[in-house]
């Protein structure tokens, strides 16, 4: 027989358990909970997950323009943390502005490929900060990449901008020792983990919350045939 304290825990940690569901908030920084294909999955017979956020795109990028001022203070210092808003050791020595803008290029282009939905927009990125690891602090303890721009959306055909100019941060767990190193045996670079990071936030940044039905809906409606 269960004890009135042993029933009490109990109604205790399913209220505890209902409260943290209900306030959690489906706010456009949170984290991505699951996607179109995920949604797809689900619709097959899968079970899905109540607490899940779901993002459906707003716009269809039709051009994007990444900017890296050279006022940016750039930084080969070999320490553990340097003074400066460009730090990167991913790619041999070289232009690190064009570098870092060949990164977010390839992040947002890849981010928003799958955007179909909604008016054409134009994106503006303009980074203020790319700080990566340093080899001596990738080869120790590890870090976080921090990764930061200004987002701009702007009507393509007319210009107005519909969403910023605001700031975005990017940050993300970086690792260090012999999991970095294993990481790089696998393939797993840190251009890879950056450019990943890149495209999963602006696809993120240039959602909107909607229910799992409304995206399984959409998933199932019929392109419409294009009449002469």
């Amino acid at each position: 027989m269960i004890s009135f304290r042993h029933l009490t825990m109990m109604l205790a940690a399913l209220g505890l358990s209902a409260c943290v569901s209900a306030n959690d908030p489906a706010t456009r920084g949170a984290p991505i909970a699951s996607n179109l294909g995920a949604a797809n999955s689900q619709s097959a017979g899968s079970v899905a997950d109540p607490s899940a956020i779901y993002l459906a795109a707003q716009y269809e990028v039709a051009a994007i323009r990444v900017s890296v001022p050279r006022a940016l203070k750039v930084s080969e210092a070999n320490t553990f943390k340097p003074r400066a808003d460009i730090v990167w050791r991913g790619e041999a020595l070289g232009d690190r502005y064009a570098q870092v803008a060949a990164i977010f290029q390839d992040a947002m282009t890849t981010g928003t490929a799958s955007m179909h939905a909604g008016r054409q927009v134009d994106l503006e990125v303009e980074v203020t900060r790319f700080h990566a690891l340093t080899e001596k602090t990738r080869y120790t303890i590890g870090g976080v990449h921090e990764m930061r721009f200004v987002l701009t959306v702007r009507d393509s055909a007319s210009g107005v901008v519909l969403d910023g100019p605001r700031e975005v941060v990017a940050d993300v767990k970086a690792a260090g020792g012999s999991a970095a190193i294993e990481e790089e045996r696998m393939g797993r670079t840190q251009r890879v983990v950056t450019v990943e990071r890149l495209a999963q936030v602006i696809r993120r940044e240039l959602s909107a919350p909607a229910s799992q039905e409304m995206i399984v809906a959409r998933l199932q409606t019929p392109v419409a045939g294009v009449t002469e």
